[in-house]
């Protein structure tokens, strides 16, 4: 039997419109099937990439996607939802049920502390968005230091732990531009919000420090489409994905 390697994917896409159906297309032609053991829709399958890299080079060009005049498939996303969501990734509030938010992370971060049967929350006292706005405007663009943390230590014991574990920025030829790392991702639902609603806290920041908007370059190990979505998928990009008739081995 032939050793196998990870397949990475390099996508290179004017907008984030052009990025989701890049991606699309992609992961029909390039994913891989398997069954989840542990995590959302445990026991269903997902077509997932090895692993993927999308850059973005104009992403503020069309933000959310656009689903050609006669097709019958939902948008799954639109600029009234993404403009809530940038009021979630702003602002540290969060419910009672919520473990935490990327907002909170970013704007109002907790260190979770276990001290028997309870959870304590201590508060970081760090506004990250404002930090990496500071740094930029008082000490120049010349530093590797202005990330941005979403994932803590402590993430590792939640039924469900955040996708979304980095922002890192640079300013480099005048602009701001996003790197980012997602352990796990929903192409069809996630990926067009989430983008969107980042693009949108570039643009914010970029404003702040006095810079031009810049690119998004974002990566992950585990962008995938839950098998709900696979018609979807399958109806915007006219293309087919190859179920193997083989039983599927788990991994």
């Amino acid at each position: 039997m032939a050793e196998e390697f990870l397949k990475p994917v390099l996508i290179e896409a004017f907008d984030l419109d052009d990025a989701w159906f890049q991606c699309l297309c992609s992961i029909i032609d390039n994913g891989h099937i398997y069954t989840i053991e542990r995590g959302s829709y445990q026991g269903q399958r997902r077509l997932e990439f090895d692993f993927v890299t999308i850059r973005v080079k104009k992403p503020s060009h069309q933000i959310i996607p656009v689903i050609p005049e006669g097709m019958s498939i939902p948008a799954p996303t639109d600029m009234e939802y993404i403009q809530h969501y940038l009021s979630y990734l702003l602002t540290g509030a969060k419910t009672e049920t919520e473990d935490y938010t990327y907002g909170e992370r970013l704007v109002d971060a907790r260190a979770r502390v276990q001290e028997g049967s309870l959870v304590k929350e201590i508060p970081l006292e760090v506004n990250q968005i404002e930090e990496v706005i500071n740094i930029y405007k008082t000490q120049g663009p010349g530093t590797n230091q202005a990330t941005m943390e979403i994932g803590m230590p402590s993430d590792i014991k939640l039924a469900d732990p955040p996708c979304l574990r980095i922002i890192d920025t640079r300013i480099r030829y005048g602009k701001l531009h996003f790197i980012l790392y997602f352990r796990s991702w929903d192409l069809w639902g996630g990926f067009p919000s989430n983008l969107g609603g980042l693009q949108l806290v570039k643009q914010h920041m970029a404003s702040e420090i006095g810079v031009e908007d810049g690119e998004i370059i974002a990566c992950s190990k585990g962008l995938h489409l839950y098998e709900y979505s696979w018609e979807l998928a399958q109806m915007r990009t006219k293309k087919t994905i190859k179920i193997p008739s083989a039983k599927i081995l788990s991994v």
